[in-house]
């Protein structure tokens, strides 16, 4: 099993620009460092979102539920391409049945993880995509648990319960529905 805080990320600037690099313990050790990520959030045809619960063993926000799956590429990667390479990691998905994804925005943020002191200083790449196939089988390294949800139940409880959640979700979610997600059964993703 690979080590992934040994990994190396890619830092930017505040304009998002490349800036250097450096393993992902050193980004996520305070005060943080910005760097590349990206958050993938997969619809059911009907509008549903796909949740995870991030396994006890992640060294940032255990067990808090968060969109469907998120990384970070190595630096020079393509976003999408490392995503797809997450999604079958962390959900078991066959890498030739990974959903087309489509980058729709960016969420800038910076969360500070008090259970064990790392941070989050992310320029979080938001890649949409469509869920046709079977339900994916997560890494219980990597996951506790998933679930489908409707996108105004999930609204609801974010404010009802947004300690249950990671607090990059909110942000990712509306970066996602500024692009119009979810989309209804029948709309395709834009090219």
């Amino acid at each position: 099993m690979t080590d992934r805080e040994r990994l190396f990320v890619e830092l930017v600037d505040d304009t998002g620009a490349a800036a250097g690099a450096c393993t992902v313990a050193e980004a996520h050790t305070a005060p943080g460092r910005r760097h590349r990520a990206f958050s993938v959030l997969l619809y059911h045809p009907d509008g549903r979102v796909l949740l995870q619960q991030r396994a006890a063993v992640k060294t940032r926000f255990p067990l808090l539920w968060s969109n469907t799956c998120c990384g970070h590429p190595e630096p020079g990667q393509a976003v999408a391409e490392a995503a797809c390479v997450r999604l079958t990691e962390e959900l078991g998905m066959d890498r030739d049945d990974t959903p087309t994804l489509v980058e729709v925005g960016v969420h800038r943020y910076r969360a500070v993880d008090e259970a064990t002191g790392r941070v989050e200083h992310e320029w979080d790449h938001v890649l949409v995509g469509v869920l046709t196939g079977s339900l994916p089988t997560p890494d219980p390294v990597e996951v506790a648990s998933i679930w489908w949800t409707d996108s105004a139940l999930l609204q609801s409880d974010l404010a009802r319960d947004p300690d249950s959640y990671t607090p990059w979700l909110p942000g990712v979610l509306q970066v996602a529905a500024a692009a119009r997600y979810p989309r209804v059964s029948g709309e395709s993703l834009p090219q």
